[in-house]
């Protein structure tokens, strides 16, 4: 009897090692349904409420007025990395936004295909998320949805110089400025939400834009190459917390 507890006990050490060993990916072993249980530090993105991404249903927002965000981006040079999990590109310091009477610095921006959040319950074929970070390490996301349609400058410019092979980071050929990444009309959906891949750290400040940018179907499968499948986190309730618009 002791040694099929001893076996029964080292079994679950085993797991438990293999699976901290487990790196968190999109298919397979490590998909977004086992984030929460690879890792302690992970938890929240299986028992958290207020998680991101989440279906935007306008009839079932709130009223408000919201502040207008204020934009200081800057041309700047910029690295891109395709890092396993997404195309990212490393934005260098001096490019920030204000909203809500704090000042949030860009740090970098990435892309998913289909879109993470939806729209009165529309997925886009890609969106872009423009990370911001503050003095007291606090977040904010800027959410901004592609439609098929023309190409995107931006995207041609950053497109050309992706590498094939992860985490191999690479200099843009010149120097981009990120409010071409943002449409026109710059209203937006407000709401509390939380980092979308592991460790789905709550307390993120989200702003998706309501009007959708461009991009070619080329530059839309392009992406989908480099990825090989989709990067994109499955909706998350919406629980008790308000969505203003």
């Amino acid at each position: 009897m002791r040694m099929l507890q001893g076996f029964a006990l080292s079994l679950v050490v085993s797991n438990l090692a293999f699976a901290d060993d487990i790196h968190w990916t999109y298919q397979g072993v490590g998909n977004p349904e086992q984030w929460g249980k690879l890792k302690p530090d992970f938890a929240l993105c299986e028992i958290g409420k207020n998680q991101t991404p989440i279906n935007l249903v306008e009839n079932e927002m709130i009223e408000a007025e919201l502040s207008a965000i204020e934009f200081a981006y800057k041309n700047s040079a910029a690295t891109v990395v395709n890092n396993g999990h997404t195309i990212q590109i490393n934005y260098p310091q001096g490019s920030s936004i204000k909203i809500e009477e704090k000042t949030f610095n860009l740090v970098q921006f990435h892309f998913h295909t289909p879109s993470e959040n939806q729209i009165n319950g529309k997925s886009f074929p890609l969106e872009v998320h423009l990370v911001h970070k503050n003095d007291k390490g606090e977040l904010a996301v800027i959410g901004v949805m592609f439609d098929v349609g023309n190409a995107h400058e931006l995207l041609d410019s950053i497109w050309k110089k992706v590498s094939s092979k992860e985490n191999e980071e690479i200099k843009l050929d010149q120097e981009i400025n990120p409010m071409n990444l943002l449409p026109e009309e710059k209203n937006y959906f407000r709401f509390n939400g939380s980092l979308t891949t592991p460790p789905c750290s709550e307390g993120v400040r989200w702003f998706v834009m309501k009007k959708p940018l461009t991009a070619s179907l080329e530059q839309i499968h392009q992406f989908k190459g480099w990825m090989k499948h989709d990067n994109a986190r499955p909706l998350q309730p919406v629980n008790a917390r308000p969505v203003l618009k």
